[in-house]
């Protein structure tokens, strides 16, 4: 190697050691930080908190499980459309229920999958306790495959050149 050294994401050791990605790597990179809202916050207090934090989404908790998922979509779709008081309404009623988890030894190909397939742009990881991890968005996996594919090029290209 020359004499600057490289940073080495998660996407890029993959691509050396030649393995498929998992969800893990993209959480390793994002952090574990979860957003999370009770079922008994209002629809206005989720959403001002959205806002605030420039997300789609917010896990919704009971305890420690997973009780449901509020997004973007559910305030189109069961508030704003129904004409409901955002004030007036608690994220349990409007929250998405059946909630698509996967853990974090998924491979970054499968999340795509179940996202695509599910219509869904938020997927929250948790191991097989039901323990939440972290979550991923689309915006995730589709940086995540932009920097292997940079990482793929630069590999591609220094053995080519002979630099590898």
């Amino acid at each position: 190697m020359s004499g600057t050294a490289r940073l080495r994401t998660s996407s890029s050791a993959c691509v050396e050691r030649n393995r498929m990605p998992t969800v893990k790597d993209i959480l390793v990179e994002k952090g574990s930080q979860v957003h999370r809202i009770a079922a008994s916050a209002t629809v206005l207090e989720a959403t001002r908190a959205m806002n605030d934090q420039q997300i789609g989404a917010l896990v919704v908790m009971d305890g420690p499980r997973i009780a449901g998922i509020f997004t973007e979509r559910d305030v189109l779709r069961r508030v704003v459309a129904e004409e409901r008081q955002p004030s007036q309404v608690s994220v349990g009623e409007v929250m998405t229920r059946n909630v698509v988890c996967c853990r974090p030894d998924t491979d970054i190909d499968e999340a795509s999958r179940i996202m695509r397939d599910r219509r869904i742009r938020h997927l929250p990881v948790a191991d097989e306790s039901g323990h939440l991890l972290g979550m991923i968005s689309i915006g995730d996996l589709n940086a995540f495959h932009a920097s292997t594919q940079e990482a793929k090029i630069h590999f591609l290209s220094d053995y080519v050149y002979g630099r590898a």
